[in-house]
C-alpha cells in the first residue's frame, strides 16, 4: 500500500516549483491562482528570490504548501494514496491532496496560519532545539523539570527514534539543552527558527487560526489522514478540523504516525514536496519500508 507524505517548514529552497511551472499546464494555472489569492507574486520569490526572502514566515509556509500540493495534483491518475500524512505545516498539504480541503481554502488557511504564527512569535519570543540520541522519556522528564522552574519547555516534534525537537522560551531551551547534554544527549542543538512552534507559546496563533478553520468547509477525504496530534487515521471532517486546531500547541507525533501507517499496511512512502527530510526520518523509523520522492 502506498502512503503519500508532505513536508513542513524548513524544506524550502530557491527555485522550488519552477520545473513544474514551466512544464505542466495544471501547475502553471495553480501557481498563477496562488499569486492572486495571496495578493503578491509568491512565484517570483520561490523561483528566483533569495534565501532570506524565502525564510519569511508569510512566504515559507505557503511556498512549501504550494510545491507539495501541486507536485501531488500533477501526478494525475498516478496519485492514488491509500493513506496520507503531513509533518506540521505538511498536514494542510495532505488534507488538500486527499480532498478534505479545496486548493483555495487550503492556501488561505496556510496564509492565515503563517500570519498568526508570526504575530505569536513576536508576542511570545521563543525557540526550538533538536535533541539527538537520547530516549524520548528522558527528554520528556527534563522538559518537565525545567518547566517546573517557571519556564515553558515541551517536546514538540517526535521525528524519529533518537531525534526529538523541543520548544519553549529561549532561557528555558538553553537550560534544557545543558541538562540534556549532561544526561547523555549526543547533541542538543538550538535551531534557527522564528519561535516556539508546537508549544503553549503558540496559543494566540491557535485562537486566531481556530476562527479561520471553523469558517472553512471540510469534506471527507478520499483516504485516511494520519494527523499530528494523535498519530491516528481520520476521515470524519469534524474530527479533522478539531485536530487541526489543536495542532499548533501540540506535539507532532511523526514517529508514531509512520509506525501506525506501516501497521495499517503501508509498505511504500512517497514524499511530495521540497527536500528529503521525511524520507530520512522514515528510514530511521523502519529501514524495511521503501521511501521515495517526486524530484
Amino acid at each position: 500500500m502506498k502512503a503519500f507524505v508532505f513536508p513542513g517548514q524548513g524544506s524550502q529552497f530557491v527555485g522550488m516549483g519552477k520545473d513544474l511551472y514551466d512544464n505542466n499546464a495544471l501547475a502553471k494555472k495553480l501557481f498563477d491562482q496562488a499569486d492572486e489569492i495571496l495578493g503578491f507574486k509568491i512565484t517570483d520569490v520561490m523561483f528566483a528570490g533569495t534565501d532570506e526572502q524565502l525564510k519569511e514566515t508569510k512566504v515559507t509556509q505557503p511556498a512549501v504548501f504550494l510545491h507539495s500540493v501541486i507536485s501531488a495534483l500533477c501526478l494525475g491518475d498516478d496519485f492514488k494514496p491509500a493513506m496520507v500524512a503531513g509533518h506540521s505545516l505538511g498536514e494542510f498539504s495532505a488534507l488538500v491532496a486527499a480532498g478534505a480541503l479545496s486548493f483555495e481554502d487550503g492556501l488561505r488557511l496556510v496564509a492565515a496560519r503563517a500570519n498568526a504564527m508570526q504575530k505569536a512569535c513576536e508576542a511570545n519570543p521563543g525557540t526550538m532545539a533538536a535533541i539527538i540520541a537520547l530516549p524520548d522519556e528522558k527528554v520528556e522528564e527534563i522538559c518537565a523539570e525545567v518547566s517546573k522552574e517557571g519556564h515553558t519547555v515541551v517536546p514538540a516534534n517526535y521525528n524519529c527514534p533518537g531525534q526529538l525537537v523541543i520548544s519553549g522560551d529561549k532561557d528555558g531551551i538553553l537550560e534544557a539543552c545543558e541538562k540534556l547534554k549532561a544526561a547523555g544527549a549526543k547533541r542538543a542543538l538550538p535551531l534557527k527558527v522564528g519561535g516556539a512552534f508546537h508549544s503553549p507559546l503558540m496559543q494566540p496563533a491557535k485562537e486566531e487560526l481556530q476562527a479561520a478553520i471553523e469558517k472553512t468547509q471540510f469534506a471527507k477525504p478520499v483516504c485516511p489522514v494520519y494527523q499530528n496530534v494523535d498519530a491516528m487515521p481520520h476521515t470524519d471532517p469534524e474530527e479533522i478540523k478539531q485536530n487541526l486546531i489543536a495542532q499548533l500547541t501540540s506535539s507532532v507525533r511523526w514517529t508514531k504516525s509512520v509506525q501506525n501507517m506501516i501497521a495499517d499496511g503501508a509498505d511504500e512512502f512517497v514524499e511530495c514536496g521540497p527536500g528529503k527530510a521525511l524520507r530520512g526520518m522514515i528510514g530511521r523509523i523502519d529501514k524495511n519500508v521503501k521511501a521515495t520522492g517526486l524530484e
